[in-house]
């Protein structure tokens, strides 16, 4: 009865929300059982304000009883609490703050530029996709540190926190690729970035946790038209 009490955890979140995924993958690959509870988001139910009334936004993880908000504090919460599993952080210092730097710069910079484009068209979307490009540029250029010239070998069990952050953004390209009209996952472009992505779409867990495509366009067309509307309000 103490085991199943410590290990009673739950993940409150939405199916399609790339953040959401994050925790998911990382769940999957530290073999950690758990129950997901689906949030409708326009509808918040009132366990999610009550856990989050901060941001009052999925992901919340709940281990026993506790909550857990933002993806990037639980994939460090869950990393830190199961050991037993393959660790999302390596344990050299050094290597540890170079993946959280490039962590942080997926977040901050690809990310919320993809989520301009997305929401975006024009001139402001042009600007946009150009930054996106030029990020993509520095972290091609900066995987050739990272790797160190090796071939990079990816499975459940070396999938860290920078794989998992940069798969919740590219793992569904080809569904963005689709509803944005651009191609930003490309080999000859971004040789490093491609096969990575590549390589990390191939993961057991991450193929387990991958919606349908077309259920995927969809739910992306739906935002970009909503985010649009708003705009021209």
């Amino acid at each position: 009865m103490k085991m199943a009490k410590e290990n009673n955890v739950k993940l409150h979140g939405m199916w399609a929300s790339p953040y959401v995924k994050r925790v998911e993958i990382a769940l999957k690959i530290k073999g950690i059982p758990y129950e997901f509870v689906e949030e409708d988001l326009v509808n918040k139910s009132q366990l999610l304000l009550q856990y989050n009334p901060v941001h009052k936004k999925v992901p919340v993880l709940i281990h026993n009883g506790k909550p857990i908000c933002e993806s990037l504090v639980i994939l460090e919460y869950i990393d830190e609490t199961w050991k037993n599993g393959p660790p999302l952080l390596p344990q050299d210092p050094y290597k540890r703050a170079k993946v959280r730097f490039w962590t942080s710069f997926v977040e901050k910079e690809l990310f919320e530029n993809l989520l301009l484009v997305a929401r975006s068209e024009g001139e402001a979307q042009e600007k946009a996709i150009k930054v996106v490009f030029e990020k993509l540029q520095l972290l091609e250029e900066g995987l050739k540190d990272l790797f160190q010239g090796e071939t990079y070998h990816i499975d459940g069990e070396t999938m860290g926190i920078l794989d998992i952050v940069l798969c919740s953004l590219f793992g569904a390209h080809e569904a963005q690729e689709e509803v944005l009209g651009v191609k930003f996952i490309d080999p000859e472009k971004f040789p490093l970035v491609c096969s990575w992505v590549t390589a990390l779409t191939e993961v057991t867990a991450v193929k387990e946790l991958r919606p349908p495509h077309e259920k995927l366009v969809a739910v992306l067309q739906f935002i970009r038209q909503r985010a649009l509307q708003a705009s021209a309000a």
